[in-house]
């Protein structure tokens, strides 16, 4: 029996997302992890995407893809001499974190076969419907003060970072 569509390209989301997740653990080079985590945020918002979440999927991309991960490659990037370091994880210990890991994906495992899930193409699901007008709905409305709130503590914080890295000059 085949997959359908959509089963398939879950399937081939989580199985970039893993690899790439993989590739963010395991390389020993702080570039190629910076890269990596670049397809895990993807894999990340392709579910959303397949969660018919639109507007998470979007939000995703832009904050995480386009302005952190490209944050943190700059900063490797235009770090001096970060290829010279050499990075091993002898703090790794396999005795306790095989255990551990073997037992959060029996109890993750378990939740997901005991839940009950309730399907969008179910008889009786609502239609899809983006969820960008009613976020801006809300945010221009009901929670317009809050909104203007957070950009004004957003803003101060921005002026006082660049207050704290000023330099100055004698």
């Amino acid at each position: 029996m085949m997959p359908d569509l959509k089963d398939a390209a879950f399937l081939l989301i989580a199985g970039f997302t893993i690899v790439s997740a993989a590739g963010v653990a395991f390389s020993r080079k702080v570039l190629y992890s910076a890269f990596s985590l670049l397809g895990t945020l993807a894999g990340a918002a392709g579910f959303f995407i397949l969660l018919s979440s639109d507007f998470i999927a979007v939000t995703q991309v832009l904050i995480y893809v386009g302005g952190i991960l490209i944050l943190i490659i700059f900063a490797v990037m235009l770090t001096n001499k970060i290829g010279d370091v050499k990075l091993t994880n002898q703090v790794v210990n396999y005795k306790v974190a095989v255990p551990i890991s073997v037992a959060l994906a029996i109890f993750l495992i378990s939740t997901l076969t005991s839940g009950v899930w309730v399907e969008k193409d179910a008889p009786g699901a609502s239609p899809y419907t983006s969820m960008v007008a009613p976020i801006g709905n809300a945010l221009l409305k009901e929670y317009l003060l809050p909104f203007e709130v957070v950009s004004i503590v957003l803003l101060g914080a921005l002026v006082g970072a660049m207050v704290i890295v000023r330099r100055e000059v004698k």
